[in-house]
């Protein structure tokens, strides 16, 4: 009979097996990151006290990407963290193959780690013979070999569906409401940009101690283009807060600005989970007398030069770290919210 060598080991009280389980489940987690957002990454990382693993992601001379995990994660709980911001094509890609990657290196469980859901606003047809690309990229997602997605601040809620495995959705507002609570804002009403954006609003009302909700009425005339009409609502005398999901080119939510100093509104905020700002939202955004601050987070990059006086950004590492713990764990993540 074939007989093994086995390591001597101390007899272990159940105190002592149960650290010995907890500092394997911790060794089980790992993360990795792509280039989309380093510095994010980075501070999930921090916060888990587990490092961003080794990994090479390079390009050929014809642009294919190659990427390769540089340590065994066999058996291992894999979470990638990749906003698919712009180039929305080049990072989407990047995380596929990373996917596969891991898949190949037999990792026991792949989460997707998305703070930033590129094409989520193509989540419906308006016109005949349009795609819908959030449903695609989640297809593409789940058949690349993702088990689960953690995902932040989705443009619709329905998108959550379009995915055929697990998505924990969670949202920044959390994180903008602490920060707003340090500031001496007086009367407070939160507006929202749009008729769409209501219940976004609504909760954010909520939890600035109920605060009263006021909403634009608005017309677009094209992509990218809106034209705002009216206010629903009392804002004069106020501190009026616009809040959306994301900031693109800034024309909507400028638009609304405008509206809100002509009816009387005597400080305007911007805050938004997602800072797009393609051009020409940094001019647009920076206008003197517009803005008192334009709060974003960090679930996309914003380098130096993207950056104005009025902005302020905010992370949501600690956020996104608990809830891939709490996903690795087991554990309830909704309770973060609650």
């Amino acid at each position: 009979m074939t007989q093994f060598l086995t390591a001597d080991r101390p007899a272990q009280t159940a105190q002592s097996t149960q650290q010995l389980t907890a500092q394997h489940d911790a060794r089980r987690l790992r993360l990795f990151s792509g280039t989309s957002n380093p510095e994010l990454a980075a501070e999930i990382a921090a916060y888990l006290g587990v490092p961003d693993g080794p990994r090479v992601i390079k390009r050929f001379a014809d642009g294919e990407l190659y990427i390769q995990i540089q340590e065994s994660i066999r058996g291992c709980d894999v979470f990638l963290i990749q906003p698919t911001c712009a180039p929305v094509n080049d990072h989407l890609m990047e995380l596929l193959i990373m996917v596969d990657a891991c898949r190949r290196a037999s990792a026991r469980q792949i989460t997707a780690v998305i703070p930033y859901y590129g094409y989520a606003r193509a989540d419906r047809k308006t016109a005949g013979r349009e795609s819908i690309t959030a449903k695609l990229v989640a297809n593409l997602l789940t058949k690349s070999g993702v088990d689960r997605v953690l995902a932040m601040d989705l443009h619709s809620n329905q998108i959550q569906g379009y995915f055929d495995i697990p998505c924990d959705h969670i949202y920044g507002s959390p994180v903008l409401v602490d920060y707003l609570s340090t500031r001496d804002l007086g009367e407070v009403v939160v507006v929202s940009p749009d008729v769409g954006g209501v219940a976004r609003a609504r909760g954010f009302a909520k939890q600035m101690n109920d605060a009263p909700l006021a909403i634009i009425d608005k017309r677009r005339s094209g992509h990218n283009v809106a034209e705002s009409l009216t206010v629903i609502g009392d804002v004069a005398g106020k501190t009026a807060v616009l809040i959306d999901d994301m900031i693109d080119t800034g024309g909507t939510i400028c638009a609304g600005a405008r509206l809100l100093r002509e009816r009387g509104a005597t400080r305007v905020l911007a805050c938004a989970t997602h800072a797009v700002f393609s051009p020409p939202a940094i001019e647009r955004l920076s206008a003197p007398g517009l803005f008192e601050e334009v709060v974003v987070t960090n679930s996309i990059p914003l380098g130096e030069e993207r950056r104005f006086p009025q902005l302020q950004v905010l992370s949501v590492a600690n956020m996104l770290g608990e809830a891939i713990w709490r996903i690795h764990d087991e554990s309830s993540v909704s309770s973060m919210f609650r």
